[in-house]
């Protein structure tokens, strides 16, 4: 039987933000949070066919409630959009907005984590030799004083796992989100919560509608991967271009200060005294 991707933030969401898998979504966030998670609430709004080929924040996150003091946001993120840091940010600040009720003293505001698992790597973390960052507001020259602890933000950089893993519990359930083929539940004796999750993936890889589902979200991942691939490449091409037509207007700009004709400055560049006209009319501006 051929699992779904968990990678695929459909099925990510349908196995650990999905009701009754409360056990499965606590055993994942005491291993990121490294302390224990017992009561887990899920918020989860009905995820309807359309939401699977759109990319509206906050359709196919996993909010949380543990216990009664703290909210958390889980998101699986596949797509370098360039946006991420400011996405996470935006995701804090409406969670912990949704938190402050009119009157409310703002002692009693709940502590609010955000936790982002990218399926890339993060051009700004690259000199961090580590997968898992954990992020607070901290003094600049005092580090260690942190302003509140009412902020977590995670961020779960997945490619750089295999360099990183220390043989942590956390490993154990970045390994299967992964390649959940590779987890051999035998050796996972004492850890209940993976083997719940590994067969709700089991379940729903079985299920037709569940298939379904999963492989419309994925074809418009792959679609915003390709947009993204073709803006990148249309980006080089017009800098090749950009760079070729500032590099023949500084051969036009020398041979002018020369005194040569345009007449001949044509014939050397093959181009027409129009164009060459136009183009230094467009590097003098």
């Amino acid at each position: 039987m051929k699992l779904l991707d968990p990678t695929i933030d459909y099925v990510f969401k349908r196995i650990f933000g999905y009701a009754g898998n409360e056990k499965i979504t606590a055993g994942l966030l005491s291993a990121i949070l490294e302390e224990p998670v017992y009561d887990v609430n899920l918020d989860t709004n009905p995820i309807l066919e359309k939401d699977l080929i759109d990319d509206k924040l906050g359709i196919l996150d996993i909010k949380a409630n543990i216990g009664k003091h703290t909210v958390c946001d889980i998101e699986m993120q596949v797509v370098d959009k360039n946006n991420l840091l400011e996405r996470l940010l935006f995701y804090w600040s409406k969670l912990y907005e949704k938190n402050a009720k009119t009157g409310m003293n703002y002692i009693k505001l709940k502590k609010t984590i955000v936790i982002m698992f990218a399926d890339f790597e993060l051009k700004d973390f690259s000199n961090i030799n580590k997968y898992v960052t954990q992020w607070n507001i901290k003094e600049k020259d005092y580090v260690d004083c942190v302003l509140t602890d009412l902020i977590q933000l995670y961020i779960i950089e997945m490619p750089k796992f295999t360099k990183y893993s220390t043989n942590t519990v956390l490993d154990t359930w970045v390994k299967f989100i992964k390649n959940p083929e590779v987890i051999n539940m035998a050796d996972e004796k004492n850890n209940e919560s993976l083997k719940a999750a590994k067969k709700v993936l089991e379940d729903i890889s079985q299920d037709e509608h569940e298939i379904y589902l999963a492989e419309l979200r994925e074809k418009y991942i792959m679609d915003q991967k390709a947009i993204a691939a073709k803006g990148f490449e249309d980006g080089v091409q017009a800098g090749i271009e950009q760079g070729i037509e500032q590099g023949i207007a500084q051969i036009i700009s020398n041979m002018l200060k020369q005194n040569v004709p345009l007449e001949d400055i044509a014939k050397f560049t093959n181009l027409d005294i129009k164009k060459i006209r136009l183009i230094m009319n467009k590097s003098n501006n």
